[in-house]
Parts: structure tokens; sequence; C-alpha cells
């Protein structure tokens, strides 16, 4: 089986590659961004010539969007463009070469505002005109334009939880923390309470993998096993550099508190995510150890 991967040269599209390459899977992909290995090429989402580029009958993993909050605010008009338009043109190049599935990254965040004390599902109702996040509605316009005209046998969204994973920048809450107890002695956050069900990248890419061979219309959350909250984060980071640093909470009453559950993935994909905390900061702390990242900050 050959996958055609969107955004190849995005931090999880080149773990992927990675991955594809250890067990000689096939995959070659596009990306907005002048590619920095073999098997991608410069491509515009948007363009209906990119069918000439998906090898026929490949799995289409569809990656790329833009996926800062900040940049579809800042731009919505052109976040709607690529995350909307761009999906629906790489659907329609996908049946054109007759694949058999595309499988549509989306996000945690198309389930909006949450109470505290609430757990995400697959099933629940999603209410667009409470969400505040524009990232968040082009993800849920582009789930249900694959789920009402998308002409494929099979379209899997993959609803991804917050990913972490080692990376030079563009970081997540955890990247940000773990450093900040490397060099910071006191961390200034809102609650140590917040939590969120984060997820190493490697972990991402083994619910990719184990998602292909669906059939219709199905929707996973990729997510840790268990909500992680910032002050777990800031002492076990603390402990692996070996250094006290203090907490400062600006707003220790009012946590958020996100958990979007992963059973469904679980149980029908055969999928479970190998990285809790202690071992997702072990792989951050062979990065920052490492020559690539070399102690920048």
């Amino acid at each position: 089986m050959t996958l055609f991967v969107t955004g190849s040269e995005s931090f999880i599209g080149r773990a992927l590659f990675a991955r594809c390459r250890l067990h000689g899977i096939h995959a070659v992909g596009i990306d907005s961004a002048a590619p920095a290995g073999g098997g991608s090429r410069q491509a515009d989402i948007r363009d209906p010539g990119i069918s000439d580029l998906i090898p026929e009958g490949a799995t289409v993993v569809h990656l790329a969007a833009i996926s800062r909050d900040s940049d579809c605010r800042t731009d919505p008009r052109g976040a709607f463009d690529i995350n909307v338009t761009g999906t629906l043109n790489v659907a329609a190049a996908a049946k054109k070469r007759n694949s058999a599935q595309l499988i549509f990254a989306s996000s945690e965040w198309v389930y909006g505002d949450v109470r505290n004390d609430e757990v995400q599902v697959e099933d629940r109702p999603i209410d667009v005109t409470m969400m505040k996040s524009e990232y968040a509605l082009t993800k849920i316009v582009g789930e249900q334009c694959l789920r009402i005209g998308c002409a494929l046998p099979a379209v899997t969204v993959l609803r991804f939880g917050i990913v972490y994973g080692p990376r030079p920048s563009n970081w997540s809450a955890v990247e940000n923390l773990f450093n900040a107890a490397r060099t910071q002695d006191e961390i200034k956050i809102g609650s140590s309470k917040t939590a969120r069900r984060f997820i190493h990248v490697d972990d991402i890419v083994s619910g990719i993998l184990a998602s292909r061979r669906r059939l219709g219309f199905e929707i996973f959350n990729l997510s840790g096993n268990a909500p992680i909250s910032l002050g777990d984060i800031i002492d076990t980071s603390a402990k692996l550099w070996k250094r006290h640093v203090k907490i400062v909470e600006t707003n220790p009453s009012q946590p958020s508190i996100r958990n979007p559950d992963n059973a469904k993935a679980r149980t029908e994909l055969d999928w479970q995510p190998k990285f809790d905390l202690s071992a997702g900061l072990a792989d951050l702390k062979r990065f920052f150890d490492g020559p690539r990242y070399e102690g920048k900050s």
C-alpha cells in the first residue's frame, strides 16, 4: 500500500515518513514548503493538478493545514481557503486517482468550549455556533464536507489531541514548559491543574498507520490515555533536568481541562499510546541534549 501525504514537511509529516521508511511502507507526498528529503514535492493542495502527483489507488493522508489559531484569526479567509477549499480539492484528486481511503487530520478543538468535568467522545453533537476558534471551525467544516460530499469508499477522520515531541520550534505547552524547567528557576502559569490529553508525535503516527484500510465514514480521537496537568509537566521536567523550579500560579482556582477520550481508537483500531509523560519527556531530553538542538532556547 502506498501513502500519499499532504503536509509532508510538517512535524507529523516528517515523523510519518520516517516511520514508513523504517517499516518499508512506500510514501510520497506534497508540501507548500520546499522538500528537505526524497519522496516529497512542492505543491499547493488547492491546485487541481495535484491529482497527477497521487499514485493510482494510494491511501491519502491529509495533514496539510493552517494549524495555528493565531494565523487563522489573523487571516480567516486564507485559513478557510486552505483548510476547507484545499481539503475539498484533495478529496477530488483522491477520487480521480481511485484512492480507497482518505485519512483526514482534524483536531480535538472541534469540540469547542467544554466543561472541566466533561469527556469528549466522537458521537457528541457539536454546536458550531458556540465555537470561538477559527481553526476549529475550519476543521469541523472540513469534516462535514467530507461526510456529505466525498465519494470515496472510506473517509477516516482523526481528531488529534495536542501533539508534542522533539522539534526545534512551534512548541506546544509540553515543550515550552520542559524548556522553561531547564532554563528558569520560576515558572508562571495560570493554574497548575490545567490539563490536556497531550500525545507524543510517535503515537500520532502509530494511530495514522493503524487507521488504514477502514471503510465508510468514521471519526476517532487520537489522544493520550489520561489528562496531564501543567503542574505534572513542570515537576517531571524539573526532575529530569535535576533542578528545583518554583511554580507561580496566577489563577489557581480556574483550571482548564479538556478530556477527549481515546477508547474508540484503542478498541476499533487496536491502537495504544506508548508514551506516558515520563517517556515523552525523556525523549525530549535526548533531543535537547543532542547535536541538532545545541542548547537553543
